[in-house]
């Protein structure tokens, strides 16, 4: 039987994360449209650059600009059309499976859970019934703002099933950290670590950090909803393969909400269907980043 001492540090950090997400869904109000929101319609902006061998950046050669469209259904039916440098990918799930669609692969399933980890804590944060184990980690100054931090991290069994023949996910937790004067969430970092290896091959590892700022919250229909971000991601490729050593990428994004509609007319479930040609298919190196955003 552990300590009586355990037993209340258990049950104290249990209720700063409850206590946490209580304030946050008092923030932002979302506790007013709960049971009545079915479906969410949002439009934006994106740009992004991407800086090759972290310090050279072309001259800004890279930078690219696009749109995006997502639609939402609840609970668990989603579709995003991203459009970027004449290059468009869609992502979506029906609620019982997930799927990508990109240029360089085409489309195939996802592997894991019909919501990437970010979304979960999202979600952990503006449902009180939610099951994620989300845990409070204290307290930190983001951009000279006092924060609460809350980690979620992928349980084993996530991991296997985001996993294959050729990648293995070792690990994928995120941190939240909300605003102790506002409650608002103003603040995301994201990392995991992939393992790649083909037959006959020496293995490569990926490992995947990003940093996300969130803010310009406005109210839409009573609730409080972010309306412009950035992040920074940095990729790290490492293995006896890489014989100049690491290789490191850094890409630079930002995206600005222009329009957010609740409940909108017409929306079916006849949106989220995935493709025909749907298939399962194993990840390739190109795939990892992708394959949480």
């Amino acid at each position: 039987m552990p300590p009586i001492s355990s037993c209340y540090h258990v049950i104290a950090v249990s209720s700063s994360a409850q206590y946490i997400i209580q304030h946050f869904r008092a923030a932002t109000g979302c506790k007013k449209l709960e049971g009545t929101v079915k479906n969410v319609f949002t439009t934006g902006k994106v740009t992004m650059d991407v800086v090759d061998d972290l310090g050279s950046t072309n001259g800004g050669n890279n930078l690219e600009k696009g749109c995006f469209v997502m639609w939402q259904m609840v609970p668990d039916k989603w579709q995003i059309e991203l459009v970027l440098g004449g290059q468009k990918v869609l992502a979506g799930s029906n609620g019982a499976i997930a799927w990508r669609h990109t240029p360089w692969l085409g489309v195939h399933a996802a592997k894991g859970g019909v919501r990437p980890l970010r979304r979960a804590l999202q979600a952990s944060s503006s449902s009180p019934s939610s099951s994620s184990p989300t845990q409070y980690m204290g307290e930190k100054q983001i951009s000279g703002m006092e924060c609460f931090v809350l980690k979620l991290s992928a349980d084993q069994k996530d991991l296997v099933e985001r996993s294959d023949n050729t990648a293995e996910m070792i690990k994928h937790a995120i941190f939240g950290y909300f605003s102790q004067r506002s409650g608002l969430l103003v603040f995301l970092e994201d990392s995991y670590l992939t393992r790649i290896q083909a037959p006959g091959s020496h293995p490569t590892y990926w490992e995947t950090t990003m940093s996300t700022k969130i803010e310009d919250y406005r109210v839409v229909d009573g609730v409080m909803i972010a309306h412009a971000g950035s992040s920074t991601a940095l990729i790290t490729r490492f293995g006896d393969n890489l014989k100049t050593g690491p290789a490191i990428t850094r890409l630079e994004e930002s995206w600005t909400i222009d329009d957010v509609a609740f409940n909108v007319p017409g929306l079916s479930l006849d949106c989220f269907i995935p493709p025909q040609e749907l298939h399962t298919d194993s990840s390739s190196d190109d795939d990892v980043f992708y394959a949480n955003l």
